[in-house]
């Protein structure tokens, strides 16, 4: 996974894309797939995820994200 994690950041890094970007992108796809993971229940993504619940409800409505994601 390390390998593969390091071309995406290569992959990133050539196509000119800055480091506020490349964690905005990361950040809303690890939400989303998260919110899919646990079929929109926000209490455990929030668990799954490591965070406040409120931080989850203001990052989906940051990124436009719906519970069904």
């Amino acid at each position: 996974m390390r390998k593969e994690l390091d071309r995406l950041i290569d992959e990133m890094l050539s196509s000119g894309i800055n480091y506020d970007d490349a964690r905005q992108i990361i950040e809303r796809r690890f939400i989303s797939r998260a919110l899919t993971r646990t079929n929109g229940n926000l209490g455990r993504t929030a668990d799954l995820l490591g965070i406040h619940r409120n931080t989850l409800s203001r990052k989906m409505a940051a990124y436009r994200l719906k519970r069904s994601a």
